[in-house]
């Protein structure tokens, strides 16, 4: 049975520290929040009472509980006054000589079956453990910000923690409410190991001038459902942690996904931390505001005059789930859709879809029987490719092959008026290959949407070194006209959000292939600790495990970063014949 632990200490009242207290109070426990003089104990108090504040105008804690919270908080500054406490964790900052100067002065304080905890994010716990003389006594409790919100905690057991220690721990979680899952001491651990590749992967994008801060957060957000992009993620965070981090798990691993980039360390010397100094990847409104305001890298487009081409009829190739989407899109939009499948069998057969997407949408309130009848009308299917003749915008969404894709194109040079632009909706091959196919290269981009097309947002455009800008323009306009978000990229394997998805996968697929953490854990871990809608095997099993390792090979074999090579675990997955819901088994068995 695991002890009941009653009376607990907070070392550093910061943001973090303050949290903790506040879920421990919170919980019925008795607080002593000790920090290093009165300014900084004040400061800790402020924190607590404006969390507590704000549950309260949110009708989410009443003013006796806020009362009785503080009533069990003690703040002190010396050590000292943690002697009677069950157990004690340390929230200060990610230095590893300041940790382990505390945990000496602990150990000469605390009684002898106390508990002594860590709420680093990157350090080792065993470093941290061996200056106390009872480093069997020492664990990891890893909180996430905010800590009164976050579900998540980390409980990390060095090879020394007495299996006691980390039940009695996980306990304590589960009576915070919280979701304890138990990992080794490995740097990053569970959730930072696989968010910190994914973040630094898109602090290199914006560095090397691939797409925009705003495109890239937009991609993410968008593309993916994550409740932050990264780059604003970051700025949250905190950049000097942020690089504190990766360069821990740099140099214990070595991988250089995790080398942070070079832009980061540039930053922190300057000062540009995030929205602790008002400053980071965006500016904002003042110290510790969440307001983001324009600055000399904000884009300025809307009141620009922008050059784009006349469109009023779109052509669609392609007779599939994702064609029979965009032809849906644009109809709604107000344009003339011509769309093109092989043989009458299924041009019929994408009208039917069509039609009976329309109804759903009227019949949920969507759209009107007005609208629906409109959009019908200004749709037309044919079998022939040569009436595409008169196309102002070609959309090829046929199958990811590319010796089709290039024949199609081919195809389309011929047929298409001068000035038409040519796109393809590839997720995965490169446009520059399909553009060299035609004779009007600069006509040639990338319109990449996402599945399912009339609900979801984002449109990656993408550019080769041959697009015009104005071609590039003209197929961003139109897909605001059609209500979607585009982002812009250049032609590299991946695109925006497949470049930074997969590689996290991979990374998820590699833990588990390691025996670190496994699948519920590290799903767990990342849908709880960083908010994400799916945690990466689920999303695996959900896209197919047999599609993402057909993404990573290409992402490898374009950038052959050896950290990009597919997990063997994914090829022998895929090799099984288990590639996830559609086969009844992937990371998870669906048979039942």
């Amino acid at each position: 049975m695991a002890r009941e632990l009653t009376t607990v200490g907070v070392v550093g009242l910061g943001t973090m520290g303050a949290g903790i207290a506040e879920v421990f109070a919170r919980n019925g426990l008795t607080v002593v929040g000790v920090e290093r003089d009165e300014e900084a104990v004040e400061r800790g108090r402020g924190h607590i009472q404006h969390s507590t504040d704000r549950a309260v105008k949110r009708g989410k804690l009443s003013v006796e509980d806020q009362q009785a919270l503080f009533d069990r908080v003690t703040f002190a500054t010396s050590l000292e006054a943690l002697a009677d406490c069950d157990l004690v964790i340390e929230a200060v900052v990610e230095r590893l000589e300041l940790k382990r100067e505390i945990f000496a002065a602990l150990d000469k304080v605390v009684r002898d079956d106390a508990i002594l905890a860590t709420n680093t994010s990157s350090l080792s716990v065993t470093e941290i453990s061996v200056a106390t003389q009872r480093p069997r006594r020492v664990v990891g409790m890893h909180f996430f910000n905010p800590a009164p919100v976050q579900e998540f905690v980390e409980v990390i057991k060095t090879v020394v923690t007495e299996p006691d220690v980390v039940e009695d721990v996980q306990a304590l979680a589960r009576r915070l409410d919280k979701v304890p899952v138990v990992a080794a001491d490995r740097a990053g651990f569970i959730a930072n190991a696989l968010l910190f590749g994914y973040l630094n992967h898109a602090v290199s994008m914006v560095e090397s001038r691939y797409a925009t801060r705003e495109d890239v957060d937009a991609a993410m957000r968008l593309g993916c459902g994550y409740p932050m992009g990264p780059l604003a993620l970051l700025d949250l965070i905190g950049l000097d942690t942020a690089y504190e981090i990766l360069d821990t798990m740099y140099k214990q691993g070595r991988n250089r996904l995790h080398a942070p980039a070079p832009i980061l360390k540039q930053m922190v010397t300057a000062g540009l931390l995030g929205r602790k100094t008002g400053r980071g990847f965006y500016t904002y409104e003042s110290a510790d505001s969440p307001v983001v305001v324009d600055d000399e890298s904000t884009p300025h487009r809307n009141g620009d005059e922008i050059a784009v081409r006349p469109i009023k009829q779109v052509g669609v190739v392609g007779s599939g789930t994702m064609a029979v989407g965009i032809v849906e899109v644009l109809a709604k939009a107000g344009y003339d859709v011509l769309y093109v499948a092989r043989g009458t069998e299924k041009v019929d057969r994408v009208r039917g879809v069509l039609e009976r997407s329309l109804e759903k949408g009227v019949q949920r309130g969507k759209l009107s029987m007005e609208e629906r009848d409109a959009a019908l009308r200004r749709v037309t299917g044919t079998a022939k490719l040569d009436d595409l003749a008169s196309v102002d915008l070609v959309i090829e969404a046929v199958v990811e092959e590319l010796s089709v894709k290039q024949a199609l194109f081919e195809t389309f040079d011929e047929i298409c008026k001068p000035g038409a632009i040519l796109a393809t909706t590839t997720s995965s091959l490169p446009v520059i290959d399909l553009a060299m196919a035609t004779k009007r290269p600069g006509d040639v981009v990338g319109l990449h949407f996402f599945n399912p097309a009339p609900v979801m947002q984002l449109v990656e455009v993408v550019s080769t070194v041959s697009t015009s800008t104005e071609v590039a323009d003209t197929v961003a306009a139109v897909a605001v006209a059609a209500g979607k978000h585009p982002v812009r990229c250049g032609d590299r394997a991946g695109f925006i959000v497949n470049a930074l998805l997969f590689p996290y996968l991979n990374d998820a697929v590699r833990m588990l292939e390691a025996h670190y953490a496994g699948v519920d854990d590290i799903d767990a871990a990342m849908k709880l600790g960083c908010r994400l809608p799916m945690g990466p095997f689920a999303l695996l099993d959900v896209v197919g495990l047999d599609v993402s390792l057909a993404i990573q090979r290409t992402l490898y074999l374009e950038f052959r970063e050896p950290g990009f090579a597919p997990a063997p675990l994914l090829e022998h997955l895929v090799t099984a014949g288990y590639l996830g819901r559609k086969t009844g088994r992937g990371f998870r068995d669906y048979s039942n």
